[in-house]
């Protein structure tokens, strides 16, 4: 077993293994690789679209098509790169809790008087999430602890809290932390509660910012749908800065380019940089079967820009997650893994070269 010093193992890129055993075909253990990824099969109060924990499984399956040799990073992935096993105890979990969440909606939207049922529900489910956010805040303080940088395979926008709560208390001084999200999503995630669920997919960068030791910087790209008590509250705080996709698009139109767009973007950033991005905050062509899918958005180019653009500044990629890549109604979507592996390899491979 090498320690966290060592120089990683190098491998034959044609050498392929079973698509249960790491990632990208990637033939080397957890303790030979430099990143480790941490599925987390969860969907629980998710309420539009399905098949959002079935994200970490398309995108392992078709994560074995990419060829590793990239035109931006070259040989970045020779760091290694290694995916956990996914978690039946999440998964099961996931199903039964969402059940009790959907019953939840369900009364809602049928106005029902029964107070007292759809309180204890959402009490459960509550909970739930919060043991989920435990649980992703312990496995991702033994990665880091390990030495090994970190990123996250969702399940629904609520999974990667806990993530960013452990990375926040690993890059923190005089109890500040110097992390900044660089937040990429169609949706702005900043309500309080949605369907009263404290730890909603709809909640995730509003729960973020309140952390004890919450982020320096939430700087968001590509938002296009939200409420007024959500853009109420990213005006309201000077740590938030967003790019609303219209705002972006209206840019555009009257000629300016994405590089200077970007630039303004990457000004915002401190510079350690955590990257959450949900997969809907790509026009929706690229991945159709995400659970909330809103017209309008990013292009894979222009996101690939951008995470250039964060290594050209001296920037330093400190952990990221991936979301909403959803099956959809099938079990398999052959298309959306497809896109959704590729993000991710950009994302691996930009973490390894900005931490050399």
């Amino acid at each position: 077993m090498s320690d966290s010093n060592s120089q990683p193992k190098k491998f034959d890129p044609t050498t392929t293994i079973s698509s249960e055993f790491g990632i990208f075909g990637i033939p080397l253990t957890e303790e030979e690789c430099k990143l480790v990824l941490l599925p987390v099969p969860w969907e629980v109060t998710t309420s539009y679209g399905k098949g959002a924990s079935n994200g970490p499984r398309i995108i392992r399956e078709a994560s074995e098509q990419i060829d590793l040799f990239d035109f931006e990073t070259k040989n970045a992935y020779e760091a290694g790169y290694f995916m956990r096993e996914i978690s039946e105890d999440v998964m099961t979990k996931s199903k039964k809790y969402k059940e009790l969440a959907q019953k939840v909606i369900e009364l809602k939207t049928e106005q029902s008087d029964d107070t007292a049922q759809i309180q204890k529900l959402t009490e459960v489910v509550n909970a739930a999430s919060k043991e989920l956010t435990e649980w992703v805040y312990q496995q991702t303080k033994s990665i880091l602890k390990a030495g090994k940088l970190f990123g996250l395979v969702g399940g629904d926008h609520s999974t990667p809290l806990g993530a960013i709560k452990a990375i926040c208390e690993q890059h923190s001084a005089n109890d500040q932390s110097e992390v900044g999200i660089l937040h990429i999503d169609a949706h702005s995630d900043t309500r309080q509660a949605y369907q009263g669920f404290e730890q909603s997919h709809a909640s995730i960068m509003y729960n973020v910012m309140n952390l004890a030791l919450k982020p320096k910087k939430l700087v968001q790209v590509g938002i296009r749908d939200f409420c007024e008590e959500e853009y109420n509250f990213v005006q309201s705080r000077p740590d938030i800065k967003t790019f609303f996709d219209i705002g972006i698009k209206q840019r555009q139109l009257k000629g300016e380019s994405w590089a200077s767009i970007a630039t303004d973007i990457i000004s915002e950033l401190p510079q350690k940089v955590y990257i959450s991005f949900d997969i809907d905050g790509l026009d929706p062509r690229y991945c159709p079967s995400t659970g909330t899918p809103v017209i309008g958005g990013l292009s894979a180019d222009e996101v690939f820009f951008l995470f250039n653009l964060v290594a050209q500044s001296g920037r330093t990629i400190v952990g990221f997650d991936l979301n909403e890549v959803s099956s959809g109604d099938a079990e398999e979507s052959e298309w959306d893994g497809n896109v959704g592996a590729r993000m991710l390899y950009k994302l691996c491979n930009w973490t390894i070269v900005t931490n050399k």
